[in-house]
């Protein structure tokens, strides 16, 4: 391909770097800016804020919070098995079979290490 063939994806690139630093840089002259302590307060939902929103949360939290994304993430790698599962024969199965022994190892080390048990 000759260098000429980039053109439009340089072009495309410029353009959407020229849009952000117009935006950047103009949106913040565009509208009115009265600050207020109640216009600088946290907002949920309709309920006032109350209480110190640091409070300390336990680990396991987290460590579930992480674990569950990880392993829901894994199973995007199933789709395109599932979907062209005839046209990779043996060789898809066989390499599907190593995915998913590598993940119950991943899985088994969690279990040993605790990352789920509550209790403690």
């Amino acid at each position: 391909m000759e260098p000429s063939g980039y053109l439009p994806i340089v072009l495309q690139a410029l353009v959407a770097i020229a849009f952000v630093a117009f935006v950047l840089i103009v949106v913040p002259f565009l509208g009115p800016r009265r600050k207020s302590s109640k216009k600088n307060e946290n907002f949920e939902c309709g309920i006032e804020g109350q209480g110190n929103a640091r409070i300390p949360v336990s680990i396991k939290y987290f460590m579930t919070a992480i674990l569950f994304v990880l392993f829901d993430v894994e199973v995007i790698f199933f789709y395109p098995y599932a979907v062209n599962f005839r046209a990779m024969g043996w060789e898809g199965f066989s390499a599907v079979l190593m995915f998913v022994g590598v993940f119950l190892v991943g899985f088994y080390y969690v279990l040993l290490k605790g990352a789920l048990n509550w209790e403690k």
